[in-house]
């Protein structure tokens, strides 16, 4: 179950960090960048998950 919720974690994460991205202010783009890096880094480790177990 841990797989799925880290998973969809990162979906929403990466979705919204595109969304920051298209502001025109300096410092929203960052931080999209930022919190689309952490949607991927999620959906990664949802994955190791899904591949080792939800023990881990």
């Amino acid at each position: 179950m841990g797989e799925l919720v880290d998973k969809i974690k990162g979906n929403i994460n990466e979705a919204v960090g595109k969304a920051k991205q298209q502001s025109d202010d300096p410092v929203k783009r960052e931080e999209g960048a930022d919190q689309e890096l952490k949607g991927k880094g999620e959906q990664l480790k949802g994955k190791v998950k899904g591949l080792l177990g939800d023990d881990i």
